[in-house]
């Protein structure tokens, strides 16, 4: 009998608490969102303040060490024609793949949509994701002995008699010592395969919500395929692709393993960031560099906002 009370007190306690909760939703709310809130303010947000400070500083040229005084001189240095080079250089790669992948993108994510059945579409979802199950730089360093002058493309190109091609895409005879792996288009390729999982996804969950009703109405209208591609097909799967050219633009925008392993010697802004802070140990302009990334996509993002992209992630 003695055991009975102290029993109750914690059952008591517990329902106290619960029922102090239950009245209290917002307060239940902040609780659950404190721990990633702080991690967002705390890790994200506050690295990114210390870069912005640091950006703030300046490099001294005798000693090598980093002048902690305020300064724009670092962000003076910064405007230059070597840095409109480099961002035009990125930005246009960074469209191009973008492009390139919702052009694949959906035809792709409409055959899993609206064709595939239930097992066909379950054999491509695993096909999509596969590549990224393995390492980001092995399938990098796959490509450069696929692209490279003794690769399977130059290879393939030898025997359907297409070397002209790739001497072409070179501007240089492949005999010459260049090879794919050198160019913009071998870059180029890397990173439309190394980024395609992310725009076909999102692409897929946006046709998937396109009524079949609707497609059908429309072919019983008479509308042929083109027209109905053209009219509802694209405008309703249009936020898809606008939801998946975030990742492959902003991806594309700050690599700088990919430019480093592929691709000619001429920097993007991932890699000049990397340069500036590893090598060169010019860690107030890798930071001032930061901010050429975040802000494009801070556009970018309030455009594809009003694309209705979020609505498809």
């Amino acid at each position: 009998m003695s055991n009975t009370p102290t029993a109750s007190v914690p059952r008591s306690l517990g329902h106290r608490i619960s029922s102090f909760f239950y009245r209290h939703p917002r307060l239940r709310l902040w609780l659950v969102l404190a721990l990633p809130l702080a991690w967002f303010l705390v890790v994200y947000m506050g690295s990114l303040l210390a870069l912005l400070i640091q950006s703030f500083y300046s490099l001294d040229s005798f000693t090598g060490t980093v002048d902690e005084s305020f300064t724009l001189d670092t962000w003076r240095s910064m405007w230059n024609a070597v840095t409109r080079d480099i961002v035009v250089r990125t930005v246009v790669m960074a469209a191009l793949v973008t492009v390139g992948a919702a052009l694949i993108a959906m035809p792709v994510g409409y055959f899993m949509a609206k064709v595939a059945s239930p097992r066909a579409k379950t054999v491509l979802f695993i096909a999509v994701l596969m590549p990224l199950w393995s390492s980001y730089i092995v399938r990098v360093l796959s490509w450069r002995q696929i692209l490279n002058s003794a690769g399977v493309v130059t290879w393939f190109a030898d025997r359907l008699g297409l070397t002209w091609v790739i001497d072409a895409v070179l501007d240089a005879p492949i005999i010459g010592g260049a090879d794919l792996t050198t160019s913009f288009a071998g870059q180029y390729v890397v990173f439309l395969y190394i980024w395609l999982p992310y725009m076909i996804l999102p692409v897929q969950v946006a046709l998937e919500r396109v009524p079949s009703s609707v497609l059908e109405a429309s072919s019983d209208l008479g509308a042929r395929p083109f027209a109905t591609f053209r009219h509802i097909t694209w405008p309703l799967g249009l936020p898809g692709i606008v939801a998946g050219s975030i990742f492959t633009f902003a991806l594309t925008l700050g690599d700088y393993i990919i430019p480093q392993l592929v691709g000619p010697s001429k920097p993007t802004i991932g890699l000049a960031i990397y340069q500036f802070q590893g090598v060169a140990g010019n860690l107030p302009l890798a930071a001032a560099y930061t901010a050429i990334p975040m802000v494009i996509m801070a556009v970018y993002l309030v455009i594809a906002r009003r694309l209705g992209a979020f609505e498809a992630l």
